[in-house]
């Protein structure tokens, strides 16, 4: 399946590498979100990743730290990765679609999450990622701009325009609220789909 990320030209003109990126982003008041945050969570992993990992927005605990998901959704997101010996830190670069914390963790605006596209664009254009993981509804919406229920789409790979394949996942934090391991369970896919974008990542050596 194929869907258009648009990248803005006119946004990409005036950001030349990630590090421009970031320090704009840390002064951005683009949207009412910068009265509120504590710091803006730009990303956290490794820049030359070939994966990707999109979320929605910084919670508490990564609006005190200043990275994302490291809260007990991203505790978990660490372990469904090493699940598989994907290495946070090494073989995935982490962001989300907004990069400043939505008061009271609630999901972030229409108007938000296109006043902070601009960031998430340099971030896929400049670390060049092969596989981009979209976790939850809202980074689903964001970037493939598709309304399709998760429960619909999740674990089926997507090509963008730049050439990345991107495959939609449940959320960690939704995880967390569905203990059940049983056969067709919102866990029990979330590994199946672990696995294949483990095994997607070793094709790309091949």
């Amino acid at each position: 399946m194929t869907q258009q990320l648009s990248l803005d030209s006119s946004a990409l003109t005036v950001i030349t590498s990630l590090e421009e990126a970031a320090a704009a982003a840390s002064v951005c008041q683009a949207c009412s979100l910068c009265k509120t945050r504590q710091q803006v969570v730009f990303a956290d992993g490794n820049p030359n990743a070939r994966l990707m990992i999109v979320g929605e927005g910084p919670g508490q605990r990564e609006d005190e730290l200043g990275l994302p998901f490291v809260g007990r959704a991203g505790q978990l997101l660490d372990k469904i990765l090493a699940s598989v010996n994907i290495d946070r830190q090494k073989d995935t670069y982490i962001c989300n679609m907004v990069k400043c914390r939505p008061p009271g963790n609630r999901v972030p605006s229409k108007d938000e999450m296109e006043a902070c596209r601009s960031f998430l664009e340099a971030q896929i254009e400049f670390v060049k990622p092969k596989l981009i993981v979209l976790a939850g509804s809202t980074a689903v919406q964001g970037v493939l701009q598709v309304k399709d229920p998760i429960s619909r789409i999740r674990g089926k790979w997507f090509d963008i325009a730049n050439g990345a394949k991107v495959m939609p996942v449940f959320h960690p934090s939704y995880l967390l609220r569905n203990e059940s391991r049983e056969v067709g369970s919102p866990k029990w896919l979330m590994w199946q789909d672990i696995k294949e974008i483990r095994r997607a990542l070793d094709a790309l050596d091949n």
